[in-house]
Formats: structure tokens, sequence, C-alpha cells
């Protein structure tokens, strides 16, 4: 069936900022207020994907939310024309308005959690939106989000599409970020490891364990219903528990923590709170041996994981049976973390055989690495063949990006700066543009009336 993984990055919208939106995310906290580059931003996550794309990896592009939300703040009771709006939003409620002009979709690992089609009882890939209410600025965007993949998988013989999880404490869903699919190859059926941060009804054997500085974002209950709706059996999922220190420490999804790929698990010591049962049932349901790949704490630290964003890096399989680990620069930057990189990893008994370090410095001050911005999805021939409009990523659409970003974004953006009417208007001209670049059709707000 010639199965391949797609990355699906999220273009960088026209409003990225920092505002520091996200609780317990330690670079989006430190970062608040800086003054951001939007066009520099989309242009570095573009690179990636080019340069993924030129080393051979099939890549794929979603497009970003439209910001500022107007119809939000409308619903929280700011009425007036849209400069009016803006005005009493920025006056009366400057972090609300902050939250409905946050570029946060970029992150696309928690757009959505994807099951192939070779997991499948139908035959189909699934698709669930995660709901994201952990969080104010990312609950907006499940509907477009919706929205958009119902949009680019379109064919429903091929593609299913369900419901967002309810928005309450107990399904608490971030996406992909929390999801990790092994195998022994991409077109095998493989084992689907989700990993929560809480329980919401009741904590089981071990009462009482949570994080107490950080909030868990991810709950048991949400990852179970993911798998029921995926039509997923017992045989095909392991659910694992986040180490409530790693939350404290800043590791907000699973993927600051954990990358997986193949039969490849790279995590650190800190990643589960029962690591030896994780490991044990996973060798139990796969198929193929797993290769767990095992960082200590002596060797990089909690506090080096978060800063650095070691693991939420993009580990790819080649043609030859190796992996390529895609790592953002600041592991580069960091000594005991390039060491591991060099003598853990590259000189270690698995697959891993290459190191490509990327610069996506604007996204990381915000919280995000190469991982959070791709949602991974894993397509036989004929489904890649069955997708919706312009993309998959090639030369031309990359030359149509690269001028659309310059066209349209500004290189300068302080939070204050959120409430200029004009940049609303920029906004929404620049995706406007980019459904037609992208033969989308209609899936924004504005444009569907």
């Amino acid at each position: 069936m010639n199965y391949r993984e797609v990355n699906f990055d999220g273009l960088v919208g026209p409003t990225h900022n920092y505002s520091g939106l996200a609780l317990g995310n330690v670079a989006s906290m430190t970062h608040e207020g800086l003054v951001a580059n939007p066009r520099e931003a989309a242009l570095q996550g573009l690179a990636k994907m080019k340069s993924l794309m030129d080393a051979g990896y099939a890549q794929g592009v979603l497009p970003p939310q439209q910001r500022p939300d107007l119809g939000a703040l409308r619903a929280l009771g700011f009425t007036g024309s849209d400069e009016r709006v803006l005005a009493r939003a920025a006056g009366e409620a400057p972090q609300v308005l902050r939250a409905v002009c946050s570029a946060s979709s970029m992150w696309t690992a928690n757009a959505a959690t994807v099951t192939p089609s070779a997991d499948a009882a139908d035959g189909r890939v699934h698709f669930t939106p995660a709901n994201l209410q952990s969080s104010f600025h990312r609950f907006l965007e499940p509907a477009t989000t919706g929205r958009v993949l119902a949009a680019i998988f379109r064919d429903p013989s091929r593609f299913a599409h369900h419901s967002v999880l309810p928005a309450t404490p107990a399904f608490s869903d971030e996406g992909a970020a929390n999801h990790t699919r092994l195998t022994g190859s991409h077109g095998e059926p493989g084992v689907h490891l989700y990993v929560y941060g809480r329980q919401a009804f009741g904590w089981g054997s071990e009462p009482g364990v949570a994080p107490r500085r950080f909030p868990a974002r991810q709950t048991l209950e949400a990852s179970q219903a993911v798998a029921r709706q995926h039509g997923l059996g017992e045989s095909q999922t392991v659910f694992a528990q986040q180490h409530p220190d790693a939350i404290d420490a800043g590791v907000f999804h699973n993927d600051v923590i954990c990358v997986g790929n193949g039969p490849v698990l790279l995590y650190h010591e800190m990643a589960f709170l029962n690591e030896q049962a994780v490991l044990d049932e996973l060798r139990a349901k796969l198929a193929t041996p797993l290769i767990p790949v095992r960082v200590p704490v002596e060797a990089v630290s909690l506090a080096d994981a978060v800063g650095s964003y070691l693991f939420n890096s993009q580990l790819l399989s080649n043609p030859d049976g190796t992996m390529t680990l895609v790592v953002p620069g600041e592991c580069q930057e960091n000594e005991a973390v390039w060491r591991t990189l060099q003598d853990l990893l590259l000189a270690g008994p698995n697959p891993i055989g290459e190191v490509l370090v990327k610069d996506v410095k604007q996204s990381m001050r915000n919280g995000g690495g190469p991982a959070c911005l791709r949602l991974r999805v894993v397509l036989s021939e004929a489904e890649r063949g069955a997708l919706t409009g312009r993309v998959l990523l090639d030369d031309a659409l990359y030359g149509e990006l690269t001028a659309w970003v310059e066209r349209h974004y500004r290189d300068r953006l302080a939070p204050a700066d959120l409430a200029d009417p004009q940049l609303a208007a920029e906004s929404l001209t620049a995706l406007d543009e980019l459904t037609r670049i992208l033969a989308i059709g209609a899936v924004y707000p504005f444009q569907l009336g």
C-alpha cells in the first residue's frame, strides 16, 4: 500500500506574538511581553518544512486560525464596530484580547489525534480534533480545526471525522502531543501510547498523585474516549500516566519529554510515573521488538530537557532503516544536551543515525519546538491521492507561500499592537488569499458569513 508518514506543519499566523498565555509552559511565561516577528516566525517554519521536503520526507501544510477572533469578543459582550470591539477589549480586558489574537494553532501537534487506516477496523484514517479546553486561547481553535481537516481529508470512504470531546475538565484533550504510535513500519498495525496527566474520576491505585505547581492538561478519560471513537481495542492501546514532577518542571505535554517513531521510543527517565510498567506493556503488545532509548536525569536534567526541547524533536524514518532526529537550535547551545546527542544517541545501539538542527527560535520562545509544529498523518498512496487542495508541499507551493508571507506579515508585533484594527484587516486579507493558494475552500468564520 506504500504507506508514508506525512508531517502536516502549521503555518504561523499573522498575529504571532508573545503574550505569555500558557500556564505551565516555561518558555511562554518567560518571554511574555517581548516583541515578536511574525514574518520571521512564518519563514522559519516554512524553511524547516522545505528542508525536510528536500531531504525526501513527505511534508504537508495546515493553515492558521482566523485571528483576532472577533466573534469570541462579541460573544463575551463587546459590541459595536470591529474597531470599537478591539478598543473596548484592549481597555477593559487586555488579557482576553491577547487570547483571541493568539497564533497558537501553529502547534498542530495539538490539533487532533489521528489513527491510520492500517490500525482501524473500517480501513479509514480517523481524526478527532482536540478540545483544548484547558486554556481559553486554545479552546477557540477546534471548530475551525475540524473544518480544515474535513476540507482536506474529505473523502468519506477513506477518512472518518469524529466530534470534539465534551469541553469539560473531565475530558480535557490536548491532541497528538500526548499520543505516540509505535510499530515496525508505518504500514504495519501499531500500538498507540496515550499519555495522561490526571484521572478525572478518581486516582485508582495511586490516590492523590498529581502535579502541585502546574495543571495536568490531559485526562485518562479523554485518551480512552478518543481510542474508543477510533475503534481501537485493548491489544492496540497503552495508557500511561505522565510523571507529575515533570509537569511541575514545565513538561506540559508528553511530547516535551518523549518522542517515538517506528519501534523507537526516545524518552527521559522522568517521562512516566511507572516507567517499567509502561515498557513492559508496550513490549507485550508490539508485534516488533521495542527499542527504548532512555535519557537519564544524570545526563540531562529536567530543566535542560525543558529549556532545550530535546524531546520535542521530530524522529523520522529513512529508506535505509536509519532514523533522523530533527532538533531545535537550542539543543546545540546546551552543552549537556549536545553531549548526550553525540554520546548516548548517535553512538548508541539504536537506529538514530543523524541529528539535524533547525532554527525555530520564534516558535521556541512561545514554547513550541519542531515536534509541536507538526501533526503526523500516516497515509497510503491512495489516501495521499485523495487529499483535497494543494496541501502537500512542493517547490512551487513553497515559493507561493513564502511570497505570501512576505506580502502580508509584519516584521514587528508587540502585545500592545493587537488592538490595531488594521492588523485585523491585514489578517483577514492574508487568510482569504491563503485559502485560494491552498485550494481548500471556505473554512474561516468570515468566509462563511
